[in-house]
């Protein structure tokens, strides 16, 4: 009677470490799948997101800026980086090496912008998750660009009498942060990207 009873107190404790075991497993393994679906990943693609779309904002306001002839007004007319406008009739400016600068640095921060989207979708879409710093890079780049034209346009313009900045410049200035922006936003969700791997690289639970 009591071999029986010791018996079936041995088999009770195998089941139970066998239970602890298979407890201990899943433990594991839950841990492990926590630490794969760390928050960080949820504010990089917030990140990311929030990065295609100020540059796409950016880019709108670029094109719209260097596209119009309202970039300074005067009496009896306005004029842009390609065109003057007197009394309803519009004429091409005769070439000029500030102007022309300013329109060059316009037209590359645009293609600048463009690049940056593409890039910026393709990580969203999963395509080149490691491109956020090159992506960020594209955007700062777009930035100084603008910086450039708009500061040589302003210098040229501004000692100027009678004559006032108008909305194809402001929208010009309007770009800036926002590219600059999204160049943040890529960088540091680059940042939480490799801060993850890393993290991920380690045993979450023992």
């Amino acid at each position: 009677m009591e071999g029986h009873v010791g018996g079936g107190l041995e088999d009770q404790e195998r089941t139970q470490e066998r239970g602890l075991g298979m407890g201990g497993v899943l433990a594991n393994l839950e841990c492990v799948a926590l630490g794969s679906s760390l928050p960080g990943m949820g504010v990089k693609r917030s990140l990311q997101s929030g990065g295609t779309l100020l540059g796409f904002l950016a880019q709108i306001l670029t094109i719209l800026s260097t596209a119009t002839n309202y970039w300074i007004r005067y009496p009896g007319g306005h004029s842009g980086l390609w065109q003057e406008c007197n009394g309803g009739t519009c004429s091409n400016i005769p070439c000029q090496t500030m102007l022309a600068v300013t329109g060059a640095c316009m037209v590359l921060a645009a293609g600048s912008g463009i690049v940056g989207l593409v890039m910026g979708l393709r990580i969203l879409c999963h395509e080149g998750d490691s491109r956020g710093q090159t992506t960020s890079g594209i955007f700062f780049l777009y930035g100084l660009l603008l910086l450039i034209a708009l500061t040589g346009y302003t210098v040229k313009n501004a000692w100027k009498n009678d004559v006032f900045f108008s909305w194809s410049y402001f929208s010009g200035w309007l770009a800036l942060p926002f590219s600059i922006l999204a160049g943040f936003c890529f960088l540091l969700a680059d940042m939480i990207m490799q801060s993850t791997d890393a993290i991920s690289g380690f045993p979450v639970c023992l």
